[in-house]
């Protein structure tokens, strides 16, 4: 089995460390950087997850996400000291999958990690898992999305979705004309309880997924909000 190559994007020096520490007895490969211009020069194929702080001299962790959202769709967990609402959206809306704010306890950070690589793992992988006589995608009207990895096409034109994006659409495919409540949502994709404030979240995913795959994202087609219940395909 590889090792999973981890990159820590963040300018204190201590905190890498700790980190280093924490997931490097698990057998993680770890990369580090400063700045995030040498995190952008660190990031490869091979990254299976990018730990990455908001406010860093020079380039700040929200720039640094959207050009590797340019690049890839490798898991994004955001550190931050601003526990602010709108800067936790505003990193959901830049491509980033998760976000902690600082201090953090160590225990918490490593079962972030597990649950985003548990997540990313199961949709690169490429061999299905199921019988040979069963489909690999699920295809309603002009939106195929592949079971086995992450690729969504609409009308045969491929679609660049993030991973907590292309699980959201999966999780409402897999069973179309269901009324999902953000709870639902929520307890499905992140696999933790969910508390309220989880609906802002939830919603700053639908928007960016609309955005993507709605010809009219004000009036949509394949997302649609069933009033007092969720989102519904």
């Amino acid at each position: 089995m590889s090792t999973k190559k981890i990159l820590i994007i963040d300018d204190e020096k201590e905190l890498r460390n700790g980190i280093r520490g924490l997931l490097g007895n698990d057998n993680y490969s770890i990369d580090e950087a400063g700045t995030g211009t040498e995190g952008l020069a660190l990031l490869t194929d091979d990254t299976v997850l990018v730990i990455l702080d908001i406010m860093m001299p020079g380039m700040d962790g929200i720039e640094v996400c959207k050009r590797i959202r340019e690049r890839s769709s490798v898991p994004v967990l955001f550190l931050s000291a601003k526990t602010h609402e709108e800067d936790i959206l505003a990193g959901l809306a830049a491509g980033g999958d998760d976000y902690m704010t600082k201090p953090f306890s160590y225990t918490e950070l490593n079962a972030r990690v597990k649950a985003l690589l548990r997540r990313y793992c199961v949709y690169r992988r490429q061999e299905p898992n199921g019988a040979d006589c069963e489909p690999d995608y699920i295809e309603i009207d002009d939106v195929k999305i592949f079971l086995t990895h992450n690729e969504v096409l609409i009308k045969n034109r491929e679609i660049d979705l993030t991973e907590t994006e292309y699980r959201l659409l999966l999780t409402l495919m897999k069973k179309p004309n269901r009324a999902h409540s953000a709870a639902l949502l929520f307890e499905e994709i992140w696999k933790e309880p969910y508390f309220y404030g989880a609906n802002r979240t939830i919603m700053r995913h639908i928007k960016n997924l609309r955005r993507k795959i709605e010809a009219d994202r004000q009036n949509p087609d394949h997302i649609v909000t069933v009033w007092g219940k969720g989102y519904s395909v």
